[in-house]
């Protein structure tokens, strides 16, 4: 146990240090259109208190769009 405390402990601390200074550090090396952050995509659509009401009182069968078949299920 002393072995793993004084040898095996330190190695993985200092080697994970260095992963993740080398994964933050790589950016320096990415072109420039690649630095920026990923861009945040427009909500498509937002819900207002009404609808969110409507859908939790929503009782019976709810209508399902099937992207693959194209019917309503």
């Amino acid at each position: 146990m002393s072995f793993f405390r004084a040898y095996i402990a330190p190695l993985l601390i200092v080697l994970t240090f260095l992963f993740a200074m080398v994964a933050v550090s790589a950016r320096i090396f990415l072109p420039s259109d690649m630095l920026a952050p990923a861009p945040i995509e427009e909500p498509i659509g937002q819900l207002t208190v009404e609808s969110t009401a409507a859908i939790a009182s929503a009782s019976g069968q709810i209508e399902v769009w099937s992207e693959r078949s194209g019917i309503f299920s």
